[in-house]
């Protein structure tokens, strides 16, 4: 039988120079630092830093959920 869950969710901005996947990875990385029970995320935004008409920085919006203790 499959529980029942409730979510919340936190909005973090990743940000990386090799790669828009890096950037999710790196955000998913931190939030994993301060919050338990990361279940999913949800890419809301990709954006960059433009250096010398060069892309610089990806930044991706994601939104990151996990589940309530119970």
């Amino acid at each position: 039988m499959t529980k029942d869950h409730t979510y919340k969710v936190v909005t973090l901005v990743g940000s990386s120079q090799e790669s828009v996947d890096d950037a999710i990875k790196q955000a998913v990385k931190q939030a994993n630092e301060s919050v338990r029970h990361l279940r999913w995320f949800e890419v809301d935004e990709i954006r960059g830093h433009i250096d010398n008409g060069e892309v610089a920085h990806y930044q991706v919006k994601v939104d990151i959920g996990f589940t309530i203790e119970e």
